[in-house]
C-alpha cells in the first residue's frame, strides 16, 4: 500500500521534456509583481529621458489650446475639431514614452520565464466554468498566498505613497502658484521620482515573489515516479526494443566484417579465443588495418571464413591480443606493433611466393609490449564480445 502511495505522489523533478511540454501549453513561471517593479522603473526612465521634452511640448500645447482667434470661439462645428486636435496632439507627444513603458511590460515576462506564445492557453476551456472547482481554487494554498501578498503589497505601497504624499505635500500645494512655464517641469520630477521610490519599495515585495513562484511552478511540474518511467519508455524505447535493435546492429556489423574477411592477407589468432583479419596495401606511409577481430565464437566465424577463402591463419597468441585490445575495426595498427606484424606478414607472403621453394621457418621473435598484456587481462574481466 505504502509503494503504491509512493509511486502515485509527485516526488520526482520535472524533465527536460515535461517542462518543453509545459511550456508549449504557456505554463512558464511569472512574477506579477516583477513586472509591475520593473513597469515602474522603465516609466522613471522614461521620464528622466523624455521629461523636459514632453513638458516643454505640453507647455506649448495648452498655450495653444488657451489661444485661439474670436471667430473660433463663436463657431460650434469648431470646438469638437478642435478637441480632436489637441487630443491628437497629446498622445503623440506622450506616443514615446509609452512605447518606453511598452518596452517596460515586456521586459518582466522575458527575464523571468522568456518569451512564451501557447494559442491552447487562450483556448476556451469548459472546465474553467466548473463551479466547484473554482471555489476549490478560491480556497488553495496559493489562493491564501496571493491574499497575503496582495496585502503586503498594499500595506508597503500604502506606507510608501503616504510618506512622499507628507514628504511633498507643500511642494505639490505651491504648484498652482507657480508660472506656468516652471509647472509641467516641477511636476514631471515629482512623478518621476514618485516612481522610483516606489519601484524601489516594490523590491520588497519581490525579493518573495520571485522565489515562491519558480518553487511553486516546479512543484505544479513534479512526476510521479511512474510518469518518469513512462516518458523514459517513450522518449528511449522500451528496452525489449532497444534490446532487439542492438541485435540487428551487432548482427549487420558482424555479416559486414565477415564479408571484410575474404580480403585480409593475414589472420592472427590466440588461437582459440581471439582472431584479427590484417591487410597491408603497399601504399608509402599507411599500415596494416584491421578488417575484422572477434572473441571466443566470433573468432571462430573468422577463422572459418578465412580458411574457406584461403586466406593464412597464424598462431600468435600475444600478438592476437594486443591487436585485439589495441584497435578498432579499420583501424591502423599501433607504431609499437610494426615490427611484429611485419613479420607476420613477411611470413605469409613467402609462403605465397611462387618462386618459394625452401622451407621457411615461422617468426618465433615476436617483441610485444607489456602493457597490452594488462589491456587484455581488464577486456576480459569486463567481457569481451
Amino acid at each position: 500500500m505504502s509503494e503504491q502511495k509512493s509511486a502515485s505522489e509527485r516526488t520526482e523533478q520535472p524533465t527536460d521534456r515535461r517542462k518543453k511540454e509545459s511550456r508549449k501549453k504557456g505554463q512558464v513561471p511569472r512574477s506579477k509583481e516583477l513586472n509591475t517593479m520593473l513597469s515602474l522603473l522603465v516609466g522613471a526612465f522614461g521620464l528622466l529621458v523624455l521629461g523636459d521634452t514632453i513638458a516643454a511640448d505640453f507647455m506649448v500645447l495648452f498655450e495653444n489650446a488657451f489661444s485661439f482667434e474670436r471667430e473660433v470661439a463663436y463657431d460650434k462645428d469648431m470646438i469638437p475639431v478642435r478637441f480632436v486636435a489637441l487630443v491628437v496632439s497629446a498622445l503623440l507627444i506622450l506616443a514615446p514614452f509609452f512605447t518606453v513603458m511598452v518596452v517596460g511590460a515586456f521586459a518582466g515576462p522575458l527575464i523571468m520565464g522568456g518569451w512564451s506564445f501557447s494559442p491552447s492557453a487562450l483556448a476556451f476551456k469548459l472546465e474553467k466554468l466548473n463551479v466547484l472547482k473554482g471555489v476549490k481554487r478560491m480556497f488553495s494554498a496559493k489562493s491564501l498566498v496571493e491574499l497575503l501578498k496582495a496585502l503586503f503589497k498594499f500595506v508597503v505601497i500604502s506606507a510608501t505613497a503616504i510618506f512622499l504624499f507628507s514628504l511633498w505635500l507643500d511642494k505639490i500645494l505651491q504648484l498652482g502658484m507657480q508660472l506656468p512655464g516652471g509647472v509641467f517641469s516641477e511636476a514631471v520630477g515629482i512623478l518621476m521620482w514618485g516612481l522610483v521610490i516606489l519601484s524601489f519599495a516594490m523590491i520588497f515585495i519581490v525579493i518573495f515573489d520571485v522565489p515562491f513562484e519558480l518553487w511553486n511552478h516546479t512543484r505544479q511540474l513534479k512526476m510521479t515516479r511512474q510518469e518518469v518511467k513512462d516518458e523514459m519508455k517513450d522518449t528511449d524505447g522500451r528496452p525489449e526494443v532497444k534490446s532487439r535493435i542492438r541485435a540487428l546492429q551487432r548482427e549487420v556489423s558482424q555479416r559486414r566484417m565477415m564479408e571484410a574477411v575474404p580480403l585480409a592477407d593475414v589472420v592472427v589468432t590466440n588461437p582459440t579465443h581471439v582472431s584479427v583479419a590484417l591487410k597491408y596495401d603497399d601504399t608509402p606511409g599507411v599500415a596494416p588495418r584491421v578488417l575484422a577481430k572477434g572473441y571466443d565464437l566470433v573468432a571462430l566465424k573468422i577463422r572459418s571464413v578465412a580458411m574457406e577463402n584461403n586466406v593464412a591463419i597464424f598462431a600468435a597468441p600475444p600478438l592476437a591480443r594486443a591487436l585485439y585490445v589495441s584497435t578498432e575495426i579499420g583501424d591502423e595498427i599501433p607504431q609499437n606493433l610494426y615490427l611484429a606484424v611485419a613479420k607476420v606478414l613477411a611470413y605469409v607472403y613467402q609462403l605465397r611466393s611462387p618462386n618459394n621453394t625452401t622451407y621457411a621457418a615461422p617468426p618465433d621473435d615476436l617483441s610485444i609490449p607489456d602493457e597490452y598484456r594488462e589491456m587484455f587481462h581488464e577486456a576480459e574481466l569486463d567481457g569481451a564480445e
